[in-house]
């Protein structure tokens, strides 16, 4: 029996022989165009195909899977039709006189290393969309079928690599899970894996010899076992059976509140990235949304999102969430999270630079146009505006006068507005140190302990070096909570966490001992969390 370790994205189990997906790979020539007329026109009808190709797969995800997911195809559209995308790829046709085929490679390969040359790993994956995009239309332009993997068998799929289509594609009632020696956790092949419960593990040295081999995959110990003993193929089908049943266990919390036996109250909201992730909130019982990250709505594209654009965005979150609280959290760029249009200088120490609401105090002129959304948007629910990056007072009096005149903007044209509630990010030791004088100053508290913890133990948290230094538990770091935490109280406003901490349930009982009145996790942390609550003796 051979056991490899890899990456994994979920807990869950596999059982079943492994089967080798092979990719057809396409071969780009340099090579100029002899008639660039020809080229464009073979493009648009790859284009415009590739476009049909993505709303049947949208509508196939949306039928079999969900609309959380089928949102990923939705994006794939979006990014293809962008229209820098497009004018780049059409500009070196025309005016580069390159092949359809090599305006795209070269155009597609260019965004591709934008997108992984970012620290944020959530932000690297999405490198994978544009690949994705980039050989859909490329299989189509050579007239090559794209892969496929029929079996008459359950199986366990292995492969260089999967992209989403290729991912929701796979006969789902056969397919127990893949290994791939490629991929990333946050990519959204595995948000399709996570929710169609197929486990995967990454980064694996695959090897084709395997192909036809019996193996288990462990999600929880994030291994696979190649040529299992029996014993252990029956340990492991003993396992799936009680992790099916926790499962249901866990779906009978969802509309019980997140109350301790003896009656202390705390509120569970979810964290998102993108309005896709909000169906999967919902499911899992989110009392609202605590934390939505804006400024991927200008990662994925290559402008600028303007006003209407995104105050269409905030509507539909608030529509989907009614009645319910929901956080959005002005745009955190910089650092490790760039875009192009933004024009950002490369910075020595760009955690500690330029980026969230220095950039927006600098450039209110694109503050504004966020601001306004949100307050054209708050009319629609319970909006709570929140500002990252707040290190001292003049920073959220600034921010609150930019709120003001945003307001006095949009009586004057007659365009309805609401009155969001305000409140801040506590992710620095300075903010710490002055959480009084702020509290007296907004309407709630949340503290990000990613960056909390960064910061307090000057330690870069996306440093796999550091792993070992990386101290979410630390006592510096529990201090500054709880004195965050004592200062809202003492200016009556609630305090929430929204960090990665909030989830880790061996810190649950610290943090309501602490006074903390929220938690906003990833949807899929909310039942194991709420469970945990419900069990917790609380004096």
């Amino acid at each position: 029996m051979l056991t490899i370790t890899g990456q994994s994205i979920s807990s869950e189990i596999a059982i079943g022989m492994i089967r080798f997906y092979r990719h057809k790979k396409n071969i780009i020539n340099d090579a100029v165009a002899a008639d660039p007329d020809a080229e464009l026109s073979r493009y648009q009808v790859a284009y415009h195909t590739t476009m049909e190709q993505l709303q049947l797969l949208h509508d196939k995800t949306l039928e079999q899977i969900g609309p959380e997911e089928a949102a990923i195809f939705e994006m794939h559209r979006m990014l293809l039709s962008d229209r820098q995308f497009h004018h780049a790829i059409v500009h070196s046709i025309i005016q580069d006189h390159k092949t359809a085929e090599y305006a795209i490679y070269s155009v597609g390969e260019e965004l591709w290393n934008r997108f992984i040359q970012m620290d944020d790993p959530y932000i690297q994956a999405r490198g994978a969309d544009i690949q994705d995009i980039m050989n859909r239309l490329l299989f189509l332009l050579s007239g090559k079928k794209e892969s496929s993997m029929d079996a008459t068998e359950p199986f366990i799929l292995m492969a260089e690599d999967l992209s989403p289509s290729e991912t929701v594609q796979l006969n789902s009632s056969r397919l127990l899970g893949f290994i791939t020696r490629q991929g990333s956790p946050y990519s959204h092949t595995a948000i399709l894996a996570k929710t169609m419960n197929v486990p995967a593990l990454m980064h694996i040295d695959i090897e084709e010899a395997w192909d036809g081999h019996m193996a288990v995959i462990d999600g929880a110990k994030q291994c696979v076992y190649i040529d299992p003993p029996e014993e252990l193929i029956a340990e492991y089908r003993s396992k799936q059976a009680s992790m099916v049943k926790e499962r249901r266990e866990l779906q009978t919390l969802k509309e019980l509140p997140a109350v301790t036996p003896d009656g202390h109250r705390i509120a569970l909201y979810a964290n998102i990235n993108t309005p896709a992730d909000i169906e999967s909130a919902v499911k899992q019982g989110a009392e609202g949304i605590g934390l939505f990250r804006s400024e991927f709505l200008y990662l994925n594209t290559q402008e600028y999102p303007d006003e209407e654009v995104q105050y269409h965005i905030y509507r539909h979150v608030l529509e989907r969430m009614p009645g319910r609280h929901v956080v959005i959290r002005t745009l955190d760029l910089g650092a490790d999270k760039k875009s192009p249009y933004l024009a950002l200088e490369p910075e020595e120490n760009p955690a500690l630079g330029y980026r969230a609401i220095r950039i927006c105090l600098n450039r209110p002129e694109l503050f504004k146009i966020q601001l306004r959304a949100l307050l054209r948007a708050a009319a629609q629910g319970q909006l709570h505006i929140m500002f990252p990056m707040i290190t001292s007072l003049w920073e959220i009096r600034r921010a609150k006068e930019i709120v003001a005149e945003c307001k006095a903007e949009l009586a004057e044209e007659q365009l309805p507005y609401g009155d969001p509630i305000l409140g801040i990010m506590i992710e620095t030791p300075a903010a710490v140190m002055i959480a009084e004088e702020l509290a007296k100053e907004v309407d709630f508290f949340s503290i990000g302990t990613n960056d909390l913890a960064q910061y307090t133990l000057a330690l870069d948290r996306n440093n796999a070096k550091l792993h070992d230094f990386y101290d979410p538990h630390h006592p510096a770091l529990m201090r500054m909570i709880r004195m965050t935490s004592d200062a809202a109280h003492t200016a009556g406003i609630p305090v929430s966490i929204c960090g990665e901490a909030g989830a880790d349930l061996s810190l649950t009982e610290t943090f309501i001992r602490m006074g903390i009145d929220a938690l906003s996790v990833a949807p899929n942390s909310l039942l194991p969390l709420k469970r945990t609550i419900r069990e917790m003796s609380f004096h």
